[in-house]
């Protein structure tokens, strides 16, 4: 469900770059969600301790909102919507540490972000409805978090002149797929 990678480039800071796919609602349990969240949580600061340091990016389809429990608890991937908050890199919870990411994504949420409210839609009729989700996302550590430009996130709705959306502004799964591409920068 994830792989990290090392990644060192010249006159740059080592970061570590996870990238995930949790399991789809459709199939799973809030619950289970958010168990699976405390393992990948786990294995990252596992991670983190091999490479002696928390320049850690975490992207991918985490079939989750930014605001689910596996999302924001803190045994999970303590993600947080404000970079103040972040910097305080940890908090403690019932005698415990537990790191936190930055997770910009919260901003890309509804009519007021620059591209479309989410990266997925879907409707199944149901009494509750979200429409428009946001499983896909970007979490920082607080260290990259302070050196991020928050503006360059975003969701791809055309590619080489090509619309990923289709005529109701939805996500067109006959030329794209049914998620949204995300783009994002990090200086690191």
């Amino acid at each position: 469900r994830f792989t990290s990678r090392r990644i060192r480039l010249p006159a740059r800071s080592e970061i570590l770059l996870v990238a995930a796919h949790l399991p789809s609602k459709l199939h799973c349990s809030a619950g289970s969600q958010e168990q699976e969240a405390i393992s990948l949580a786990d294995d990252i600061r596992e991670a983190e301790k091999r490479v002696k340091h928390r320049r850690t990016v975490l992207v991918g389809d985490f079939n989750m909102q930014p605001f689910d429990d596996g999302m924001v608890g803190a045994k999970g991937l303590h993600g947080v919507m404000s970079k103040q908050v972040a910097a305080k890199e940890q908090r403690v919870v019932q005698g415990r540490e537990y790191p936190m990411f930055y997770n910009p994504m919260w901003s890309l949420m509804g009519d007021l972000s620059q591209g479309p409210p989410g990266s997925y839609y879907r409707s199944s009729g149901q009494h509750v409805e979200h429409f428009w989700w946001m499983f896909d996302q970007v979490l920082v550590r607080p260290e990259l978090a302070a050196k991020t430009d928050d503006s360059s996130f975003r969701f791809l709705t055309k590619i080489g002149g090509q619309s990923l959306l289709n005529a109701k502004g939805k996500p067109d799964i006959d030329v794209g797929s049914d998620h949204l591409p995300l783009l994002f920068e990090i200086d690191f």
